[in-house]
């Protein structure tokens, strides 16, 4: 499960390969995302890249509107991309989770403060089938490229038109990381079969919950107690579990969680705890993870599971 690291890896062994845990990791701030496709070069940050300075006005204003921006392009040969520029956006978090699409001549046409009151802005048209980004940022960290080029090659000829390469996505240490939007979902850790696993599931409206990093958008305490729900009760649907509240008092958290199907409910208390890869933390730093403390169902009132 652990192996060997790749030359040049300085993450724990077992990090690329699901030897260490993953659950609970999805990037918190990214409820609203902007995705620009533009097949030049990655510098290592956005700010760096060589891009149009209408681009960079308009990844300055998602900055200071809290939008997760990426650049995004097809896998494979990288032709020139001429005439308006593809632009898609997403809400993940709405409670009809949406992405859309638009061509624009001036990238700051685009109304990013329509996405983040929920709004399609102008111009955009809704994406009726799921969005697929592998993170392949070899400027921010090898082991993305490494990991994640032939994973987006493998998913592009399984669904073409529907998967992209992206800039990161955060977590470069769970390489290689897979995004399904407009639902947010984060895989981390995957192989190609994995890979397609969670494609063909999401696409089916389900979650695979091996290597299933939580979803974005929401705090990690709250990704912990759903995972820990649908691992008990084995719900797999994307929208059957969602935590309604939640109320943390230093690294243990409480929440309660309803499952649609049945209307259950469950209080959960997780504790924020570590976890050291075998080869200590010389090679990295320790993983931050969830424990489940007590899991209660309220529909009867009795614990069942401690």
């Amino acid at each position: 499960m652990f192996g060997e690291r790749a030359r040049g890896c300085e993450h724990p062994t077992g990090a690329h390969t699901g030897g260490i845990p993953v659950s609970a990791s999805a990037t918190v701030g990214a409820r609203f995302w902007l995705l620009i496709e533009h097949n030049g070069p990655w510098a290592s940050h956005l700010p760096e890249c060589d891009l149009p300075s209408e681009v960079h006005e308009l990844l300055r204003q998602a900055a200071d509107l809290g939008v997760r921006a990426q650049l995004i392009r097809r896998p494979g040969r990288r032709e020139p991309v001429s005439g308006p520029r593809r632009i898609l956006v997403a809400d993940t978090t709405a409670e009809v989770p949406w992405a859309a699409e638009g061509f624009f001549e001036d990238p700051r046409d685009l109304d990013l403060r329509s996405l983040v009151r929920g709004v399609v802005p102008g111009s955009c048209i809704l994406v009726k089938e799921p969005v697929f980004l592998v993170c392949t940022h070899a400027r921010r960290n090898a082991c993305c490229a490494r990991q994640g080029l032939p994973i987006a090659r493998v998913l592009a000829q399984a669904g073409p038109g529907k998967v992209w390469e992206t800039t990161h996505v955060g977590g470069d240490r769970y390489a290689a990381n897979l995004v399904c939007l407009p639902h947010g979902l984060y895989y981390g850790s995957m192989s190609q079969a994995a890979a397609v696993a969670a494609a063909n599931a999401y696409r089916h409206g389900e979650i695979v919950l091996d290597r299933y990093r939580g979803r974005a958008g929401i705090p990690e305490p709250s990704q912990a107690a759903e995972h820990f729900v649908r691992v008990h009760t084995g719900e797999v649907s994307v929208g059957g579990v969602a935590v309604e509240s939640i109320r943390s008092d230093g690294d243990v958290t409480e929440a309660f969680v309803i499952v649609r199907r049945g209307k259950l409910r469950f209080r959960v208390v997780v504790e924020r705890t570590e976890f050291t890869a075998p080869c200590g933390t010389s090679c990295a730093d320790t993983v931050t993870t969830y424990r489940l403390a007590s899991l209660e169902s309220l529909r009867c009132g009795s614990p069942v599971l401690t």
